[in-house]
């Protein structure tokens, strides 16, 4: 598997066609607290750059775009009971929701771990 990530902050990660997009530990920081998460259900056609999903948090509402374009397969059905794992495991299983990718060549604008860190070090 392959994990890629976004100016937004967002985090996908790669297993041929499907993926797992979730926010980084970095976005989960900078929101504080999540209150709220609403993901997209299964079916839900995405564009890449598109709104995929809603975080909230003590601090603000934000968006969760799309890394890539797909078809969601399943949203998270965990952080519906508990917003806050997306605090405790940004990473992990606070994943935002799973989609099979429709056009793999959009991965190419993506970055890998070392250049988001070094994006991460500019802000």
């Amino acid at each position: 598997m392959t994990r890629y990530f976004t100016e937004d902050h967002e985090w996908i990660e790669v297993d041929g066609d499907t993926a797992t997009v979730g926010i980084t530990d970095y976005a989960q920081g900078q929101l504080g607290d999540i209150v709220f998460v609403e993901v997209p259900a299964g079916g839900t056609a995405l564009s890449k750059g598109g709104e995929a999903a809603v975080v909230e948090s003590v601090k603000a509402a934000s968006d969760v775009y799309s890394p890539v374009s797909g078809t969601v397969t399943e949203g998270n059905p965990a952080l519906e009971d508990d917003p806050a794992l997306v605090n405790t495991a940004p990473e992990g299983d606070g994943w935002f929701f799973k989609l099979t990718i429709t056009d793999a060549g959009e991965l190419d604008g993506l970055m890998d771990e070392a250049a988001y860190k070094a994006f991460c070090d500019t802000l």
